[in-house]
């Protein structure tokens, strides 16, 4: 009974249970719908990085394949959203997929700031897939220093 463990390699039973999971879903997908609307259409999330400095928030959202007119940034006080769709497109349905893995459909991204924002102060640059959001913090949230006296 301890030679079966010590024959046992589990590096080599989750590649297996990976290899098989990955046949899972590939069959799900070509029979269900050989153009990948359910499995694409799932909701997506975009990456963030999120930067502070004494005087500004930036926020560096990945949003490939998207056009800036299908971006909607709003904000509060202390609070970011980012939503909007990335569609497939209509003329690659025709098409027989083996495999798809971007995912497409609408999304929302929401977060609390590290402190409050002039929202009317923001600068958003969209380039090369990525949206960045340069926000000003308030003057009452900016960091000053304090001179200490003797």
């Amino acid at each position: 009974m301890a030679r079966d463990i010590m024959r046992w390699d589990p590096i080599t039973e989750a590649e297996n249970l990976h290899s098989a999971m990955d046949r899972l879903f590939d069959r799900m997908i070509t029979r269900t719908n050989p153009a990948p609307r359910t499995w694409s259409q799932a909701e997506w999330t975009p990456l963030l990085d999120v930067e502070e400095t004494d005087s500004q928030v930036v926020v560096r959202a990945e949003l490939p394949g998207m056009k800036k007119d299908d971006i909607k940034v709003s904000g509060t006080k202390d609070s970011l959203c980012i939503s909007g769709e990335r569609c497939f497109d209509g003329e690659e349905k025709k098409k027989n997929y083996s495999r798809v893995e971007r995912a497409y459909g609408k999304f929302q991204r929401c977060l609390s700031l590290p402190s409050d924002v002039e929202w009317d102060k923001t600068k958003a640059v969209y380039r090369d897939g990525v949206l960045e959001l340069t926000l000003p913090k308030a003057a009452t949230a900016q960091v000053r220093q304090i001179p200490i006296q003797t």
